[in-house]
């Protein structure tokens, strides 16, 4: 049966994903491009701005724990459309964020409390409700992704829906600076936090699950639900959900969360901080940083999508679909080791740590792809959104450790007028987390180990 004959309307469904994360990206970087000169105006430290997307980060994990159950428990369409509003919504409140914090400075005022400044105040409320919303997008796509896909088309699927983060990285810098510039950074917050919107019309009109939807024929149905050595899967609209604890109990849920904690927040921590570490070393502000944003996370891209069909080399020489993608991610584990370089290198210009930061951030598409695809390699499709929320919730609080910790050495060393040390401290962490994270990952589930019980 050839493609023509199956049908192609679940890459409809994986373009809707693809324009989602896009979205989600898009609203979560302006805050760091904005930061430099948020950071001038305010008189934030790094750990103030530390202090803000730690919050982010921390709301994040927690949210993505309970967001993985939402959508498992009201479904891809509504958990999808209930997860971008709040974020939409909490992307536009970055512009009012003083305002909301001289109101909020003084309540704690009147509770004699009140010691963080308003404007800092302001931004971590806006920032919290961000972290929720965008908590829901992960779980949802990924739900979608084990809906409409066969297991040896899903990492390619995710790599492509993923990308929508490179590519939202590289709008960003594109648009932000420049809506800022001619009309202020609070219409950067508002133009960009509104898109939100459009998609949610768009995915009302064009989702559905799969035994529902009307564009999906019999054929690609059939070809969806199954997967070869695999008895065929019957499709259910209602199942039973599974509840925390029993998922706790399998070792293929904590190599799941020990990868996300350990990687996930080296992506944030690329896209947080690096619009400040050009700022700090190099002087690059403003519209300065959008050529080299633009090419960092463009280099993404080919990670994001080749690291997504890479392990369909190993499945086709005749590997499982597990263990086909650990091999993969093994050799992608290697490539943030020249991460290592960055700041020894870094005297020669701020292009040589932009192309090397630039190979580890798609190696970590790549790896993001992968991991995420091992869950539904292994959990029914019931779980697979609890799952996704409980490793989210971990690689949260991997993030926020590493936020907290760069804030504290950044301003450590610039205080010392040695920024450059805390900087290649930051980047020896990130370089080598993904070889620690295989490991712990290869020895909790050492080969294909299904989840069938549940």
């Amino acid at each position: 049966m050839n493609h023509q004959t199956i049908g192609n309307y679940r890459w409809t469904i994986c373009a809707l994903l693809f324009f989602a994360t896009t979205v989600n990206y898009l609203d979560r970087q302006v805050l760091s491009l904005l930061a430099p000169a948020l950071s001038k105006e305010f008189g934030w430290t790094n750990s103030d701005y530390a202090n803000i997307t730690a919050v982010f980060q921390f709301v994040y994990a927690i949210s993505m724990l309970f967001a993985g159950r939402v959508i498992d428990k009201l479904g891809t369409k509504l958990g999808y459309i209930v997860a971008i509003v709040i974020w939409s919504i909490g992307a536009i409140m970055h512009a009012y964020a003083v305002p909301i914090g001289h109101f909020t400075n003084n309540v704690l005022a009147i509770a004699g409390i009140a010691a963080i400044p308003v404007s800092i105040i302001g931004f971590m409320i806006s920032r919290a409700v961000l972290a929720i919303g965008e908590a829901g997008n992960f779980p949802a796509a990924i739900k979608a992704t084990a809906e409409y896909f066969p297991k040896k088309e899903r990492s390619f699927a995710t790599g492509i829906f993923n990308s929508g983060a490179n590519v939202g990285a590289i709008l960003a810098p594109l648009t932000v600076p420049w809506i800022a510039v001619n009309w202020g950074w609070q219409t950067a917050f508002i133009v960009i936090g509104a898109i939100g919107f459009v998609w949610m019309v768009l995915w009302q009109i064009y989702y559905e699950i799969p035994t529902k939807q009307k564009r999906l024929s019999q054929a690609e149905l059939d070809y969806i639900n199954t997967n070869p050595g695999e008895a065929p899967v019957v499709p259910v609209e209602e199942e039973l959900k599974t509840s925390w604890f029993k998922l706790l109990g399998y070792r293929q849920t904590w190599a799941f969360a020990f990868g996300k904690f350990m990687t996930d927040g080296v992506w944030w921590f690329f896209l947080f901080w690096l619009p400040k570490y050009l700022g700090e070393q190099y002087g690059l502000t403003g519209t300065q940083l959008m050529l080299p944003l633009t090419v960092l996370y463009s280099l993404t891209m080919f990670g994001s999508i080749g690291g997504g069909w890479f392990p369909t080399y190993f499945m086709n020489k005749g590997y499982n679909a597990y263990d086909g993608r650990m091999r993969a991610m093994f050799v992608i584990a290697l490539f943030p080791l020249v991460v290592l370089l960055a700041q020894p290198l870094g005297h020669y210009g701020f292009w040589v740590p932009v192309i090397l930061i630039g190979i580890g951030a798609s190696a970590h598409q790549a790896w993001s792809a992968n991991i995420f695809t091992t869950v539904s390699d292994m959990f029914p499709k019931k779980a697979v959104g609890s799952v996704v929320g409980i490793g989210g919730m971990a690689g949260g609080l991997g993030g926020v450790f590493l936020s907290k910790t760069g804030g504290w050495l950044f301003d450590y060393y610039g205080a010392q007028g040695n920024i450059h040390t805390g900087y290649a401290i930051m980047f020896a962490v990130c370089a080598v987390a993904y070889l620690l994270a295989w490991g712990v990952m290869k020895t909790l589930v050492p080969k294909y180990q299904p989840i069938t019980d549940l």
